[in-house]
């Protein structure tokens, strides 16, 4: 009370973590279990705000070699479950190397995480700054992370990112402003805020939770960036589901047959442009006379250009190409080679070496795609189509390029034929009603096998086809046109978040060199000492 006495309290040193060793290994690892909840098939997004808080917990307080343990246990779980579909086919030797390899990187970009609960109380030990400088550099550190993993190495594998997981929350709108990197952040950032009003504030202390409040009411309020509608294009897709799988026992033309008997319902309707997925082809039809023979007859049965996909070679080079093809000119009337081709799926970096470890997996990948460099825009009867071919979905790049190269509608050709019986094409399903969300964009995401479907810009359902069933689908979908500020100002937020943060943190770590040559902020028992009324 004002002029009344006053007694010293101890403040506990935030800089001591909450939870034994043991404990936070075991803690981090059912985080990870939790985290992989939020993504399809189970899709419960809400679990996303209860493994990220589990998972900052068991970093608080720990020195470089509790990190690095807790991180490899966090990353080890959360891998194994979420990527257990690259073990379909292959068994559990590429699962294990992909999971682990994750596992050891999402260990050492704990450590940063851990180096920020452990510096910034000591620098700036004040109140607001634990309850908003703090979270902010923690939330960034975590998006560097998945910003690591997701170009490193051999290109990276942005899998599983925090973003993703909320593809079917209340959350979405905000990745039109900010990206899948910024709404992740964004998610992070609520927990870390959380944590800290927990670990900081006592409950009658209403003002403290502002910051809280404030945070969640941006993600649930904000709404999706608006596009401006251009008109519609009538889409013919179709879903073979023929034996497109690595595996799969097959003759001559037994996939694009597939196509054709699943393509049949679609002649005579009037359509813009007919759309088979990835795989939907056994030949090059740029070296095949009878395979492109079959696509000058389709696109003049169905009176409309062809958006095919098929292995191309060019000289001693192989690529996983996009073909537009027209009944009338000289085909491919345009190409668009997949920019990231999978390492260890479509090719095999530094062969030599891991022919070493395992011969016998390694040898089952003959051909060596190259990544293309052509933009992922097709000019389709003067609609601008952006594209992208399976795994290019998860990569920003050909997104944004799309969408800046004109693109008023997305058109994704995907093959999940070695992937039967597993969640993968939900979880890439994701990522393109994500991306719909993001570039306000319609998509029209086409599988071999499914599941397909066409995605409204404001990212709901127009139309699909189930897993394992052949069938086509016949919609106008909607156009687009204007840049939402994700795709504008998506790189740049990129790197503030990542590098930014990295920046932040050495920063603190010099001003506490500078903080404990002048003096420490926080005694050496273990606590400071304020004033309290």
């Amino acid at each position: 009370m004002p002029g009344g006495p006053h007694r010293l309290v101890r403040v506990p040193d935030p800089s001591r973590p909450p939870l034994p060793l043991w404990a936070a290994v075991v803690a981090a690892g059912i985080a990870g279990w939790l985290l992989t909840l939020a993504f399809p098939a189970i899709s419960w997004w809400p679990m996303a705000f209860v493994a990220i808080p589990l998972a900052l917990l068991t970093l608080i307080g720990r020195r470089v070699r509790g990190a690095l343990l807790v991180g490899f246990a966090f990353g080890l779980v959360f891998f194994l479950v979420n990527v257990s579909f690259t073990a379909r086919y292959l068994g559990p030797v590429p699962w294990l190397a992909l999971s682990v390899l994750e596992a050891i990187l999402t260990a050492l970009a704990a450590v940063p995480i851990a180096l920020a609960y452990r510096w910034m109380p000591r620098v700036l030990p004040g109140r607001w700054a634990r309850l908003v400088a703090l979270p902010v550099l923690v939330a960034g550190l975590w998006t560097a992370r998945e910003l690591l993993l997701g170009t490193f190495p051999y290109g990276g594998f942005p899998w599983g990112r925090v973003g993703i997981s909320q593809a079917n929350g209340p959350l979405i709108g905000l990745v039109s402003w900010i990206g899948v990197a910024g709404l992740g952040f964004v998610v992070v950032l609520a927990c870390a805020m959380a944590i800290e009003y927990v670990r900081v504030v006592r409950v009658h202390r209403v003002r403290a939770a502002l910051p809280v409040a404030a945070v969640v009411v941006v993600l649930v309020a904000v709404p999706a960036f608006p596009t401006t509608d251009a008109g519609t294009i009538r889409v013919g897709a179709v879903q073979g589901n023929g034996p497109a799988g690595y595996f799969d026992e097959r003759d001559r033309d037994d996939v694009m047959n597939a196509q054709l008997e699943a393509t049949a319902p679609l002649i005579g309707e009037e359509l813009d442009v007919l759309l088979w997925p990835e795989g939907g082809m056994d030949t090059d039809p740029t070296r095949d006379v009878s395979t492109a023979r079959t696509l000058d007859l389709l696109a003049w049965r169905v009176d409309a250009p062809l958006l095919v996909s098929a292995v191309t070679q060019r000289g001693e080079q192989y690529f996983n190409s996009a073909l537009l093809w027209k009944a009338d000119g000289d085909d491919p009337a345009q190409t668009y080679d997949k920019r990231h081709p999978v390492p260890f799926g479509e090719y095999v970096p530094d062969r030599w070496l891991y022919n070493f470890f395992a011969p016998d997996l390694i040898g089952l990948i003959q051909r060596e795609y190259s990544p293309g460099t052509a933009s992922p825009v097709f000019d389709v009867g003067g609609v601008a189509v952006g594209l992208a071919i399976c795994f290019d979905v998860i990569y920003d790049d050909v997104i944004r390029d799309g969408a800046r190269g004109g693109a008023e509608v997305f058109m994704f050709q995907t093959n999940n034929a070695d992937f039967r019986g597993t969640d993968e094409n939900l979880q890439q399903l994701a990522f393109a009603r994500v991306r719909a969300i993001e570039t306000g964009r319609a998509v029209v995401n086409l599988s071999t096998v499914g599941t397909s479907q066409i995605i409204a810009p404001d990212g709901s359902e127009i139309a699909g086809l189930p897993v394992d069933t052949a069938g086509a689908l016949l919609e106008d979908v909607p156009l687009r046109t204007g840049l939402t500020p994700a795709v504008v100002l998506g790189t740049a937020i990129d790197a503030v978040l990542g590098w930014g943060s990295l920046l932040a943190l050495v920063a603190v770590g010099l001003a506490l060199r500078r903080v404990r040559a002048t003096g420490p902020a926080v005694s050496r028992h273990g606590g400071s000492r304020r004033r309290a009324s």
